[in-house]
């Protein structure tokens, strides 16, 4: 009887060392910049491919969102930047349980028309979805997730738009989770290291 008792007592020990390793043991982390708590969004309303008219951010709940700055005129970042999450995105979806969905907000509203980024965006696919607004409203917006643009002066019509590369994850409850800054080389395109933002990604998701 005795020695019953010293087996049960060994295995509840040895249950409780386990446990103890595994909460000590150092967990995996991001390299992400990552808002913890996660950041309410301001209130917005922006016009959206994906219903064809005004969404606000209700538009961002029940989802992951990834959203990057672009425009439909850009030469190199914005189209890298699409194909590169067009590639990753099942990979993405394997680690989450609701739809990723990409947003690229348009900050070239003077050209892009809603039926302009509709298209641009088709050729990606249906979890892509342009949004766009006027200055007054895009700015505000592009502001509080923690990107930037610049305005070209008014009255061009061959232009570039200078405007940030990284990308912001937002999560099922609309709010702003973690932003994924692009590398800067000399000479290159800046860009985001879309394996680091898949493996990121699994944390955060998981």
């Amino acid at each position: 009887m005795q020695s019953r008792w010293l087996i049960i007592i060994g295995g509840i020990l040895a249950a409780a060392a386990g446990a103890l390793a595994f909460i000590t043991m150092p967990q995996e982390k991001p390299e992400a910049l990552v808002y913890d708590p996660p950041r309410a969004l301001a209130p917005f309303k922006i016009e959206s491919t994906a219903t064809g008219g005004t969404v606000d951010n209700e538009a961002l709940k029940g989802q992951w969102t990834l959203l990057f700055t672009g425009y439909t005129y850009c030469p190199d970042i914005c189209p890298t930047t699409l194909s590169s999450l067009k590639t990753i995105l099942p990979q993405l979806q394997a680690h989450a349980d609701v739809p990723v969905k990409v947003w690229m907000i348009s900050v070239d509203p003077q050209r892009d028309s809603l039926a302009r980024l509709t298209e641009y965006t088709g050729y990606f696919g249906k979890h892509f979805v342009g949004v766009r607004a006027e200055h007054p409203q895009l700015f505000p917006f592009v502001r509080d997730l923690g990107l930037m643009y610049s305005v070209p002066e008014e009255g061009e019509t061959n232009y570039l738009v200078n405007h940030s590369a990284a990308i912001i994850l937002v999560n099922p409850n609309g709010r702003r989770l973690a932003i994924f800054n692009a590398t800067h080389e000399p000479g290159a395109i800046p860009t985001v290291d879309m394996e680091q933002l898949v493996r990121d990604f699994a944390i955060l998701a998981g």
